[in-house]
């Protein structure tokens, strides 16, 4: 698996007030496409928080369930990214956090069953809805959406270095 850290304060572990884990998944179906959530104009890989005790592919399977509503109980994958950040005074001054997201890819031709999902407030305040992007258009579609709304939160700049890393490795 490979790592990918940033720690622009150069902060210790110990100095970690709080570590917050996340997976994201990239969902791959047999026309080389990928599924992906789209809210408040921005797209996003599958995926949350990892809930306190949860071990990660309990993680997975939860959160595709939730936001696609596909049930896949998958047991036996492993991350093939994991990206670690530190992060001084925040969220707020004297805090320090640490953020672990580990990135799986699963391959299915399992349809969203939108009955299945349970979307958070902020989904559906941002209109959540799931797409299929043709692999080969991935960089393209991203890179149009920052182009027309912005990148706020950062989320396509990390969703575009991961997904380089994933071609890579498939190519």
């Amino acid at each position: 698996m490979k790592e990918i850290i940033t720690n622009k304060y150069n902060l210790k572990e110990e100095e970690m007030t709080e570590i917050v884990k996340r997976v994201k998944v990239l969902l791959i179906n047999s026309n080389s496409e990928i599924l992906l959530g789209y809210s408040h104009n921005e797209y996003q890989f599958p995926g949350g928080h990892v809930e306190d005790n949860e071990e990660l592919i309990t993680a997975v399977n939860r959160e595709l369930l939730e936001e696609t509503g596909i049930n896949l109980n998958v047991n036996n994958i492993e991350p093939f990214i994991k990206m670690s950040g530190y992060y001084k005074d925040w969220p707020e001054v004297g805090k320090n956090r640490k953020i672990e997201i580990y990135y799986y890819e699963i391959k299915t031709d399992e349809k969203p069953n939108l009955n299945n999902t349970n979307y958070t407030e902020e989904e559906k305040e941002g209109n959540f809805k799931l797409t299929y992007i043709p692999l080969n258009k991935v960089e393209e579609e991203l890179t149009k959406n920052v182009n027309e709304y912005g990148d706020k939160k950062g989320i396509a700049k990390e969703m575009l270095e991961i997904f380089k890393i994933y071609k890579s490795e498939i190519e």
